[in-house]
């Protein structure tokens, strides 16, 4: 089972599905689909991973894997993505190994890299020349989501495509929501990381604080977030800052991508993000102190 709480299935007819990119995301997401019910062939970079994937699930619905992005999709009715950046997005899907090149007209592909919307709505164009259809989801609530098939789905593209994958993308999902038109989704996506840059660093603050002050942290952090403070992010990492315990979930590098997502699209359509930019400063600082791979809560170690 891909996570630590037990998933209910929907009912819905099983398909010919595909899944590209078997990391901690994709990994327990590819689980649940195939748990679901649905014929899942995966593939992965490193081939050993999609090797213990089909060890894991081989049980649910005889899932395989394939060597190239274009071998795992070629009888696929929805191919599902998820790898690093914009490159490696064009990696799985363009070229003559690519997902595109295999695809039979009418199927779906399924992003839910965290990429640029400028990335999304070129392959959403190529897409639609070859007779295919592509949507962008990044998805949000990070590995704990993923294992347990509760992400949330932010998606762009058209209604149509939309529609087709819904029933399926709802094994590893609580919400799977259209939000417009291609790039739609990683616009959301985007605006889901300021929000959330900004609620970490408030959070350091705030226990930084209180720490000097001589509160016992852990009690406030109780009382406060039963008040307008709360947050899932006090609810989920506030106890562990006060620890100084960063090893859960989404690294500063991770984190430090798609912040620069965020600050290249605001040049473009000319948002003023003075936090979000101060901040994408503050977890480079996190780099230099050798805490890439720490979470995104590691912010309060440059307070101490």
């Amino acid at each position: 089972m891909p996570g630590t709480n037990p998933k209910t299935y929907a009912a819905t007819s099983p398909r010919k599905v595909a899944f590209l990119g078997l990391g901690v995301m994709g990994y327990p997401m590819a689980g649940h689909l195939a748990l679901a019910g649905h014929r899942v062939m995966v593939y992965n970079r490193n081939p050993q991973k999609a090797q213990d994937w089909c060890q894991e699930f081989a049980s649910t619905s005889g899932p395989q894997s394939a060597p190239t992005p274009k071998l795992a999709s070629t009888r696929a009715d929805i191919v599902f993505c998820c790898v690093g950046n914009d490159d490696d997005l064009r990696s799985v899907t363009l070229g003559a190994e690519g997902a595109f090149a295999g695809m039979q007209p009418g199927a779906v592909f399924v992003d839910h890299t965290t990429a640029s919307a400028t990335v999304a709505r070129e392959l959403h164009a190529q897409a639609n020349k070859q007779g295919l259809q592509f949507v962008d989801a990044p998805v949000s609530g990070g590995q704990a989501g993923a294992q347990n098939g509760m992400l949330t789905v932010m998606c762009g593209g058209d209604q149509a495509a939309f529609d087709n994958v819904y029933p399926v993308a709802m094994a590893f999902a609580r919400a799977f929501t259209l939000l417009g038109d291609s790039g739609s989704g990683q616009l959301a996506k985007m605006v889901n990381q300021i929000c959330i840059a900004g609620l970490v660093q408030g959070l350091g603050e705030a226990i930084a604080f209180g720490q000097k002050a001589g509160l016992d942290m852990v009690q406030v952090l109780d009382v406060i977030g039963k008040g307008a403070a709360q947050s899932w992010q006090l609810d989920n990492r506030g106890k562990t800052m006060v620890a100084d315990k960063f090893a859960f979930g989404f690294a500063v590098d991770w984190m430090r991508k798609d912040l620069g997502l965020v600050l290249d699209e605001a040049r473009r359509n000319g948002a003023r993000l003075p936090v979000t930019a101060l901040v994408d400063q503050f977890y480079a600082d996190l780099q230099q102190m050798g805490g890439g791979r720490w979470d995104t809560s590691s912010l309060i170690k440059r307070l101490k």
